[in-house]
């Protein structure tokens, strides 16, 4: 079909991809839970563009280079795995004062302080750009399902693409709602925020560390 070979086992192999958790995912399941849902399908549109910035990358032959250039790659590599390691000490932080802050109830939340000035789209745009695992990922994963043979090779690269967007946006759209709903006892339960909020921190702060120790 448009030159995409066993179609069957790239669905099967998207769907164990895409609910692998990871810091896109995990940070539109804190927007969510924090802003609510149509602040979390902006966090979510970032990591869609994202994620067809890296298609197209791969597509063209990009995640090829980044894998034959090792300089480059480190490049790439520290660079993702430093913004990680912000947005984590950004979490940590706003966790100490919510914390801190967890007897006192007219005082606002330093996260909801630190979240309004925050840019959810372009934030996690960026963090799926800096994710070089992730353009290596592509290209390594959607070759197997393209026929060498077919004529227009770009058109078997958007089919699947589209199916991967498609799982991406149930996907997503699951933790969002969910998030709404964790949002609510979060208010209720300001020791239950704040431990989400450490908890959040420090898996940031894993993927960062992963990342650095990611090879090409």
């Amino acid at each position: 079909m448009l030159g995409v070979i066993d179609l069957p086992t790239y669905l099967a192999g998207l769907v164990l991809i895409v609910l692998l958790p990871g810091p896109n995912s995990l940070y539109v399941l804190s927007v969510a839970a924090r802003k609510g849902v149509r602040t979390g399908y902006t966090a979510a549109a970032g990591v869609w563009c994202g994620d067809t910035v890296l298609m197209t990358l791969s597509a063209a032959g990009v995640a090829s280079l980044l894998q034959a250039n090792a300089v480059l790659f480190s490049i790439v590599k520290y660079a993702g795995a430093g913004y990680l390691t912000w947005l984590a000490v950004g979490m940590l932080r706003a966790a100490w004062a919510m914390w801190r802050a967890r007897r006192e109830p007219a005082v606002r939340s330093a996260e909801t302080e630190e979240v309004a000035g925050e840019r959810p789209f372009r934030r996690a745009l960026v963090i799926s750009l800096f994710n070089p695992k992730a353009i290596l990922f592509f290209v390594a994963f959607f070759v197997q399902f393209v026929d060498p043979g077919y004529a227009y090779p770009a058109l078997s690269f958007v089919v699947l693409g589209a199916f991967a967007q498609l799982a991406s946006f149930l996907y997503l759209t699951a933790l969002i709602f969910s998030g709404t709903r964790l949002a609510a006892a979060f208010r209720r339960r300001k020791r239950l925020s704040a431990g989400a909020t450490t908890a959040a921190g420090a898996l940031f702060l894993g993927f960062a560390v992963k990342l650095t120790l990611a090879s090409a």
